[in-house]
């Protein structure tokens, strides 16, 4: 009976269970094999191997790829800073640890269109903070004529931060109807053509983006690129090698200071350029929803909506782009969301497995290929 009360006295007993708290590089970052955090090492090494065969295959100095690559739009110039690029590079993380890498990690180069997600998180610190409401017309905020008029009167920040205001107009010398314009017709079509109800029509557009850009800029009254050190890259312990850039002809007045109005992308020049290990930082705070050690740098609730299909574009949210419909690969889920850029840089997260994965350089119709190897390597 002894041994019966003492069973019966333990059972009862609080029991303490001990939880691995979630790991975060410092200063230094560790490294776990891939057979501890769960990798066929084989298939692994086979991934990094066919990244390393697919580089990007445009031109390494990248005014010429460019220059190339956007010879259609009428007018088009390079009016910021650019870099030629390194080789093959990137990182994977698993559960905040470094699980593989290649190529220079450390090496600051030019990401292009993933500026727009860092872009997109400016917006998001605003919105924490009560600076902006996504549902009201951006007039309210910036009433220097930018969204003068019927049609641009509309546009709320929803539908620039989702690409589908179909804003018009001329910012920093560049016409909206002038970027990316259709495979069809010519200028006297292109800059007369029907607009669309802001919400309606996603059209990928660096000019609005930039349009985005100017506007956080006499939110926040203070260059962005401070933002993002304060907020963002200081907490989460990037390096101090990353830049972002606007154009030699974005430079404006704000409170009687002369500053810079960054691009949200590098096809004429600036945006951020940053080291794939930075890339790598910046995807975990993502992939921790928006949490880094104790601290919440942006809100669940931006995320979630950063993530929401757009109701003009499926595939798009807030400047990130949604693993849905054709853009799926095989064996990943529908929760993955990304960051892509010209090149093929490519920023991913991953919330439900805790992993990260960053691209440079790596030739864009072989991301699918690519990730659909990394699947097979995680089994």
């Amino acid at each position: 009976m002894k041994k019966l009360h003492i069973l019966i006295l333990l059972s009862i007993l609080p029991v303490s269970i001990s939880v691995e708290a979630q790991y975060y590089p410092t200063s230094t970052w560790e490294t776990k094999s891939p057979k501890e955090l769960g990798f066929n090492e084989s298939k692994l090494q086979d991934f990094i191997e066919y990244v390393n065969e697919n580089e990007y295959s445009g031109e390494k100095d990248l005014r010429i790829a460019i220059l190339k690559g956007f010879s259609r739009e009428p007018f088009h110039e390079i009016v910021g800073p650019t870099k030629k690029r390194g080789g093959p590079a990137g990182m994977i993380i698993k559960n905040g640890y470094i699980v593989a890498q290649w190529g220079d990690i450390d090496r600051v180069d030019m990401t292009f269109s993933v500026t727009k997600s860092y872009l997109s998180t400016m917006a998001g610190l605003a919105y924490d903070r009560g600076m902006i409401d996504v549902t009201q017309p951006v007039s309210k905020w910036v009433w220097d004529g930018t969204f003068a008029g019927a049609h641009n009167s509309k546009i709320t920040w929803h539908h620039l931060l989702n690409q589908s205001s179909d804003w018009y107009g001329n910012l920093f010398g560049m016409y909206d109807w002038a970027d990316r314009p259709p495979r069809e017709g010519g200028i006297d079509d292109w800059r007369n053509r029907k607009l669309n109800e802001p919400g309606s029509f996603y059209k990928y557009n660096d000019v609005r983006v930039n349009v985005l850009a100017y506007s956080l800029l006499h939110v926040w009254r203070k260059p962005l690129p401070q933002v993002l050190k304060e907020h963002i890259m200081d907490p989460i312990g990037a390096s101090t090698t990353w830049r972002w850039y606007g154009y030699s002809t974005s430079f404006v007045d704000v409170d009687g200071i002369k500053m810079q109005s960054v691009s949200g992308g590098g096809h004429s020049g600036g945006g951020v350029f940053i080291s794939a290990r930075d890339h790598a930082r910046f995807g975990l705070l993502f992939a921790r929803k928006g949490k880094w050690e104790d601290q919440q740098l942006i809100s669940e609730d931006w995320i979630t909506k950063s993530r929401q299909p757009s109701e003009a574009n499926p595939v798009y949210g807030y400047m990130w782009w949604l693993s849905k419909e054709g853009r799926q690969w095989e064996g990943w889920g529908d929760h993955i969301y990304y960051g892509a850029g010209f090149g093929g840089n490519y920023v991913i997260a991953d919330d439900q497995n805790d992993l990260v994965v960053v691209f440079r350089w790596l030739e864009p119709n072989m991301l699918k290929p690519a990730m659909e190897m990394l699947g097979e390597a995680i089994k």
